[in-house]
């Protein structure tokens, strides 16, 4: 089978499918974090709740058949072309929304995630991220590291705005720590690729990961759960961390991206598209989330 062949058989399936998979299990979460107690922010309580409901541990299920699918799309298929099929997640996240509410997709909502998903398409695939980097390059890590700490810090503080703005804020706090964790573990990755199953023990990077990813997961569950709308948080979320993730392979990994002038306009203005989605998203959900508290509609109603 010619290499073409086996990207439109494989690659392209497995990540659509993939996609899905990830969709499903952001909607069912979305839908029975609203089943459980509200607790401070980053209170693992909310976990021993969770695990009492099957259907959410059947989204953990789905998660890791998405992450699987994921490994067989990259496996077979560039990057370029992977990673753009994943983030449509956002729409079908948004779609089984709507079909488990029982309601149809609102379009606005539809439009605003379209947005962010052709926005990071469009950058990811002017930027053509290269390289296989797995070490740190000896560069300082801090720069980089504290304008990401800020930044989680400054959107846990915007989360204490009331209604989808304040949502928006958890939602791009839970994306630096997923796009954290996905660059920190292909650190991990490569050094037990490099010295064996003992190797990644010996640094920080392990370490770092066990505490960053359930933080960042964590986080998502709670942001799903304050939010009146999957929409906009998984939007948010699903730009957020491959974006992050970008920036520390090129800052502390060596990885490459395209800067030739014409393409850093087409950066810029795929940035300006997907921070447009977002506003799109975030009054539109508002405008919805008044809608449903005037008519006293049950706690999970969503129109996606």
């Amino acid at each position: 089978m010619s290499s073409n062949a086996t990207v439109l058989v494989i690659a392209v399936p497995a990540a659509i499918v993939g996609a899905a998979s990830f969709g499903l299990a952001s909607a069912i979460q979305h839908r029975v974090t609203k089943q459980v107690p509200k607790v401070r922010t980053f209170n693992p309580r909310m976990f021993f709740e969770l695990v009492r409901k099957p259907i959410w541990v059947l989204s953990i299920l789905t998660v890791i058949v998405g992450l699987s699918l994921q490994v067989v799309a990259l496996a077979f298929g560039p990057l370029v072309l992977v990673q753009p099929l994943l983030v449509t997640s956002v729409l079908f996240g948004a779609a089984f929304a709507a079909w488990m509410a029982h309601r149809k997709m609102d379009l606005v909502l539809a439009l605003g995630g379209l947005a962010c998903v052709g926005g990071l398409s469009a950058f990811l695939v002017l930027a053509r991220p290269s390289g296989q980097g797995s070490e740190f390059t000896g560069a300082s890590i801090l720069p980089l590291a504290l304008a990401l700490g800020l930044l989680v810090l400054v959107s846990l503080a915007a989360s204490r705005i009331p209604g989808e703005a304040g949502v928006i804020g958890m939602a791009v706090a839970t994306g630096v720590l997923y796009g954290v964790t996905a660059g920190l573990i292909k650190v991990v990755a490569g050094q037990f690729r490099t010295g064996g199953l003992a190797e990644p023990f010996q640094h920080w990077t392990l370490y770092a990961v066990c505490v960053i990813g359930p933080m960042g997961f964590l986080l998502s569950q709670q942001t799903f759960q304050r939010g009146r709308l999957m929409s906009p948080a998984l939007a948010v979320i699903t730009t957020v961390d491959p974006l992050v993730a970008a920036a520390i392979g090129v800052s502390w990994l060596g990885e490459r991206i395209e800067s030739s002038p014409a393409i850093l306009t087409g950066e810029v203005v795929s940035a300006v598209v997907i921070v447009i989605g977002i506003a799109v998203l975030t009054r539109r959900s508002e405008q919805l989330r008044r809608i449903l508290d005037r008519s006293d509609g049950p706690a999970d109603a969503t129109w996606g």
